[in-house]
């Protein structure tokens, strides 16, 4: 079994505060290229600057403390070292001119404020109330550290994309008395009627990414997590999150529901995913057959042959139960075990996750979870055709 050397959470914390204070710092000098423009209107200026002050602050004093109590002093000097540059090039009174419009921007903003709101509200509830008691740098949090990365730099790209995709379809095929008739709904109605039709467009496609086995050489990298919680949801292949934001939001388009009802559903479907995911141990009861819960989609994840091609829904099982894929175990149950029948199929790290989908070759000797305790399987247990990858 490998051991793994145990972290001083104030050096880590500190280090993390002082890089993220220095990325925050750069994005104050070139916001135009840096930032999104679309997630700048959801925030001031005077809150991101009281952001980075803070972050700077406990960078400072959490890594002094770290390093005169020897406590990891070289990762607590990395987050010292951080914060001192950023304060050289212009600290929390950073100055920056006028903001010009670009045709693309990185999301640098909406990786960094949603990374401090994230941790700072989902890894102190699920020490308190976890399924399985790990640490956040728990095995392979480098690699959906990454994924988290990727998917938030890239929002404005990925933003375009859907959109463009939506907008394109929906000028040849919208309906305008359909249209007219739901837009004269009210928002609230428009919302429900978004997640029903949203979420059982995502579970067809859900289910064909087990059953296709092109696709599922893609979804098989979000389903290779070997641990649960907040962040394991961000492990998404890039492929996938267009794929699946173009085919859910296209048709909500087309349909012709208003702007405000759909942007609550994207909203929302943000929120889910995290807590679908989520190293939660609540207790929905008799919810759980109403709304998704973490017990639902944690079982979807488990690396059991019974629930390969089950709970698709992300939302509400009503769709599993319309599809016949509904499957929850008695009460209290959770999985034992999560990730991909055949471990060796999924490669171990972000660059090679990434690249795998395009290659011929389906085992690998650096595989998700291979420096763990649970061994590969010697005999693939998982039934024919159902989420395999395929040559």
């Amino acid at each position: 079994m490998a051991t793994t050397t145990k972290r001083s959470w104030t050096a880590c914390i500190a280090c993390g505060l002082g890089l993220m204070s220095l990325l925050g710092v750069i994005a104050f000098h070139f916001p135009g290229l840096l930032t999104s423009q679309q997630f700048r209107a959801v925030y001031t200026e005077g809150f991101a600057r009281t952001l980075l002050l803070i972050g700077l602050v406990a960078a400072f004093a959490l890594g002094t403390f770290a390093i005169l109590t020897d406590r990891d002093r070289k990762i607590a000097f990395v987050g010292v070292l951080s914060a001192g540059l950023a304060v050289l090039l212009g600290g929390a009174t950073v100055r920056f001119n006028h903001i010009d419009q670009t045709p693309f921007g990185l999301g640098l903003d909406w990786f960094l404020i949603s990374l401090v709101i994230s941790a700072a509200v989902f890894i102190p509830i699920e020490r308190m109330m976890a399924v399985k008691p790990m640490s956040p740098l728990r095995p392979e949090w480098r690699t959906d550290m990454g994924y988290f990365f990727m998917s938030h730099l890239l929002f404005q790209f990925i933003f375009i994309t859907v959109t463009a995709s939506t907008a394109t379809v929906a000028a040849f095929a919208a309906f305008p008395p359909l249209r007219a008739f739901l837009q004269g709904l009210p928002v609230w109605v428009q919302f429900l009627m978004c997640v029903f039709f949203a979420d059982l467009f995502q579970a067809t496609l859900h289910r064909a990414y087990h059953k296709w086995g092109l696709l599922w050489r893609f979804h098989a990298v979000h389903h290779s997590s070997r641990n649960m919680d907040w962040l394991a949801g961000s492990r998404v292949h890039l492929v996938e999150i267009i794929l699946t934001r173009c085919s859910v939001l296209l048709p909500l388009v087309v349909l012709g529901f208003s702007a405000n009802a759909v942007n609550a559903y994207v909203v929302l479907v943000g929120v889910q995913a995290v807590l679908a995911h989520a190293n939660l141990k609540l207790n929905f009861g008799w919810l759980e057959y109403v709304i998704s819960s973490p017990r639902y989609h944690h079982w979807h994840h488990a690396r059991d042959e019974a629930y390969v091609d089950a709970n698709y829904a992300i939302h509400l099982p009503v769709i599993d139960m319309i599809m016949g894929t509904f499957r929850l175990p008695p009460k209290g149950e959770w999985p034992p075990e999560y990730g991909v029948m055949e471990l060796q199929s999924v490669p171990a790290g972000f660059w090679a996750q990434h690249a795998m989908p395009f290659g011929s070759k389906q085992t690998f000797e650096r595989y998700v979870g291979g420096e763990e305790a649970s061994a590969p399987l010697s005999e693939p247990i998982l039934p024919s055709g159902v989420g395999r990858p395929s040559a």
